[in-house]
């Protein structure tokens, strides 16, 4: 299919279509136009060649890579600008980070400017206060909505969207505050009765555990609604056992962007460090290859994927 006939009914409905599939969807963090056509036409190796099923839109690697502070500082109209930019040079859904929602009424708004753009789900958490980002270490940093004030948040915000397509994601922040397991458990089925498509469990362990553990527990009170794990602070987790846990979506949610700035940092201190551009190729795509682009959509890097 070509970029030019994907509706923005149909790529918003092909996440809905790749979880009827049964299969573990793996979605990427893209930040720009060039990392979204990377990540589409990037393929494993070995007889699977797995590939990605969609994006991430990231708050983080949004924020990072204007030199902002991740605090929900940026405005939603100017990141789904960027969103309509990724989605004219490329094929797949697209999940967006909604960090806390805002508003009620604001996020009755948003859903309905993502449903237009053609973004298949937001996930939004369950913190209030001043936004910090979750993987940021310290007591106190984070504070817990009120449940009835989420639930509200979300069953508004499913009220508003015009498409059944469409998903609300409720990403559940107890494990980074430190809430019990009866508290985290009761939260998500509140969630759920409120209208919650998915539950996002969030950690900033390295211990997987726990997550799995609990996604155990989720799955069978919740069977039919969506557990999403995003394995950024667990990082040795394999696919194959969070789909054993009852994981339906795996978010790959900033290492993208990661890469990109360790290569640009060592490739800056190569160029001072010895007055010439040499010693820096060897980091480097060829130039031909950049200025294929447009054009040529085949994977720039050729790495390896678990």
């Amino acid at each position: 299919m070509s970029i030019s006939t994907v509706g923005n009914e149909t790529r918003l409905a092909s996440l809905r279509e790749s979880f009827a599939r049964g299969k573990t969807v793996r979605i990427i963090e893209v930040h720009s136009p060039l990392a979204a056509v990377i990540a589409e036409h990037a393929q494993g190796k070995g007889p699977n060649k797995r590939a990605f099923h969609g994006f991430w839109s990231s708050s983080l690697t949004d924020s990072a890579l204007r030199g902002l502070p991740d605090i929900e500082l940026l405005d939603m109209e100017l990141r789904l600008s960027w969103i309509d930019q990724i989605f004219s040079v490329s094929t797949l859904p697209l999940v967006m980070d909604g960090d806390t929602g805002g508003q009620v009424l604001h996020f009755e708004y948003m859903v309905k400017a993502m449903e237009r753009r053609g973004v298949s789900a937001v996930v939004i958490e369950d913190k209030s206060g001043e936004k910090r980002n979750s993987l940021l270490p310290g007591d106190g940093l984070h504070t817990m909505a009120p449940v009835d004030d989420f639930c509200e948040k979300i069953s508004r915000g499913k009220a508003a969207q015009s498409s059944s397509d469409f998903m609300v994601i409720a990403r559940l922040e107890g494990l980074i505050t430190g809430l019990s397991r009866q508290e985290i458990l009761d939260r998500a089925g509140a969630y759920v009765a409120a209208g919650a498509d998915g539950l996002v469990l969030h950690s900033r362990s390295a211990d997987e555990r726990p997550v799995l553990d609990l996604a155990r527990e989720l799955r069978e009170r919740h069977p039919h609604t969506l557990l999403v794990a995003i394995p950024t602070a667990y990082p040795s987790v394999t696919e194959e056992d969070l789909h054993a846990a009852g994981f339906n979506l795996i978010i790959y949610a900033n290492q993208m962007l990661r890469a990109a700035t360790r290569a640009m940092e060592e490739v800056s201190h190569r160029i001072l460090d010895h007055g010439r551009a040499l010693e820096a190729g060897e980091l480097c795509i060829e130039t031909s290859k950049l200025l294929s682009m447009p054009d040529d959509k085949r994977p720039i890097v050729r790495a390896p994927r678990s």
